[in-house]
């Protein structure tokens, strides 16, 4: 019996892996830990920013982030993604971007002309992770 359920169990955890490979868990409090930036400090944009929070990003993984997105108590929000539509459109892919919680509750995209640290037209692809989180980012 034990011998028909190992394979089982094997293969259960191969496809639960994934989820394993992420630990969320630091990443859902303000600060981050490294390599993530607070974006305010590095580039001339305001610590919080109405829809979008208060970012964090890991240099390495520009343009299109993830940008982790907290609101005014330090809870993790959003996921936020930033991919230039001349990328897009010449069939760049974006693969295997992070997340910065595996609960997404809706999903907000839309077009921006460029700011400091992505200044071409991009898309901005919003995550949230709960249900509150869009209305906690407004304000």
């Amino acid at each position: 019996m034990i011998g028909k359920i190992a394979p089982i169990a094997l293969v259960v955890g191969m496809l639960a892996a994934p989820v394993w490979a992420h630990d969320e868990g630091p990443l859902l409090q303000a600060p981050p830990p490294e390599p993530y930036v607070k974006v305010s400090d590095v580039l001339p944009l305001p610590e919080f920013i109405p829809g979008l929070g208060t970012l964090y990003v890991d240099p390495a993984t520009l343009p299109a982030g993830p940008f982790l997105s907290y609101d005014h108590e330090g809870k993790l929000s959003a996921t936020v993604y930033m991919t230039p539509i001349e990328d897009l459109e010449n069939g760049v892919s974006f693969d295997d971007l992070g997340v910065g919680s595996h609960t997404v509750t809706s999903v907000d995209i839309y077009y921006n002309a460029g700011h400091p640290g992505v200044e071409s037209p991009h898309a901005h692809v919003v995550l949230h992770h709960d249900e509150d989180a869009k209305a906690r980012l407004a304000e």
